[in-house]
């Protein structure tokens, strides 16, 4: 996901890399599984991989961490000194977890996500844009689907993407997408299956990806005919850039709330893989990003990020000009995160994650283009699932 291409950034910002030492970056698109095969390659070498050839560090999300964490190719960090994670968040430590309890690695962020909403459409059609207000009409799917027919009414989308519902649903699920080796279609995502089929079918939403031209024509322009999206802290700088443009894009004219059903989405975890020959740099990175309260604060002043330092997002959360947020016309972001920060629960995640997310989503929206029934779409994405990962059993 966008949060992780950008971690290049926030490091080259935040962090001072001792003289004469080179960063090379190997960047490949997450997309696919493109940068899961390219990463793998890299360490089935590395025991054999010249010292500058060596993986010293590398990232990985949460749809599929696990298949890294559980693996023999990273490391205890806490062996190489990093051992203080008292002001990171539960969920973001269970993530880089083994199943012996041997931590792999540290996250800079913390993804919780909530629905981001245009003040002006809301005060338009709902009578109203405070966000306490907002969120009182939009508590439950219900409520958000009885909006979603008033904004219809008015001539707005309520959602400018199908998949912008997606991550509330999917991280809410009882069970994971796999099951004793068997492919598991937990009700949740029947459910937002049923809901998008629904919403698109009464053009209250539009069959655009996340980050297709499409969704942004529809949402972040000044004359934009949508209502909400959802995302975390990232979404605001890496999927709604067209709002932040001088002249045609939104900024200011969007406030967040909590949404429907709490939930969190991604993430970016530095890892520590075996056979590194810079472990003292690699816990230092490490160091700087979760326990630096200056670095963890300029994440969050300076790029609208939410830190995974508990005692820094606390600080600007009570402090409502470190806080705010220029897209969200001032408001506190970091106050309405850190209420649902603690209450993440990592769970039900699998090493299938990102491939199953993204080809369910891919195969769906040919449905909703009209290209196919939905019957042919299921079938279409269980075809997908046996090419993809022929281990696991779908009938």
């Amino acid at each position: 996901m966008p949060g992780m291409k950008n971690i290049k950034g926030f490091f080259e910002k935040y962090y001072t890399v001792p003289e004469g030492v080179t960063v090379n970056w190997i960047i490949v698109p997450s997309d696919g599984g493109a940068y899961q095969a390219a990463l793998d390659e890299a360490l089935l070498n590395q025991a054999n991989a010249d010292a500058d050839d060596k993986v010293d560090m590398f990232l990985a999300e949460a749809d599929y961490i696990l298949k890294y964490v559980n693996s023999e190719a990273t490391q205890d960090i806490t062996q190489i000194g990093v051992t203080d994670m008292s002001n990171t968040y539960k969920y973001t430590v269970e993530a880089c977890t083994d199943t012996n309890g041997v931590v792999k690695g540290v996250s800079f962020q913390c993804c919780p996500s909530g629905l981001v909403y245009r003040r002006s459409v809301a005060k338009e059609v709902l009578g109203t844009d405070d966000p306490t207000e907002v969120q009182a009409l939009l508590s439950d799917w219900t409520k958000f689907e009885e909006v979603a027919g008033q904004m219809k009414e008015a001539g707005y989308y309520m959602t400018p993407s199908f998949a912008e519902t997606y991550r509330p649903f999917s991280n809410n699920v009882s069970s994971p997408w796999v099951v004793d080796g068997k492919l598991n279609f937990d009700a949740k995502i029947t459910e937002w299956l049923d809901l998008t089929d629904r919403m698109n079918a009464a053009g209250e939403t539009i069959p655009a990806g996340i980050l297709d031209a499409e969704k942004n024509e529809a949402s972040m322009l000044a004359e934009a005919k949508s209502f909400c999206l959802f995302g975390p802290a990232w979404y605001f700088n890496f999927c709604m850039g067209p709002a932040w443009e001088e002249g045609t894009g939104s900024l200011g004219d969007w406030a967040l709330i909590e949404g429907p059903a709490a939930h969190f989405w991604g993430g970016t975890w530095l890892l520590a893989p075996e056979g590194t020959d810079n472990p003292t740099m690699l816990a230092d990175i490490m160091n700087t990003f979760i326990n630096d309260e200056e670095v963890c604060t300029n994440l969050v002043v300076q790029d609208a990020q939410f830190s995974n330092n508990k005692a820094v997002n606390a600080k600007c959360a009570a402090d409502d000009e470190l806080g705010a947020n220029e897209l969200l016309g001032g408001q506190n972001a970091t106050a309405v995160f850190s209420a649902m920060a603690d209450n993440i629960k990592f769970q039900n995640q699998t090493i299938y994650d990102q491939l199953l997310n993204e080809g369910l989503q891919a195969q769906f929206q040919q449905y909703l283009k009209g290209t196919v029934t939905r019957d042919e779409a299921m079938a279409n994405f269980i075809k997908y699932v046996n090419e993809t990962y022929p281990s696991i059993v779908t009938e």
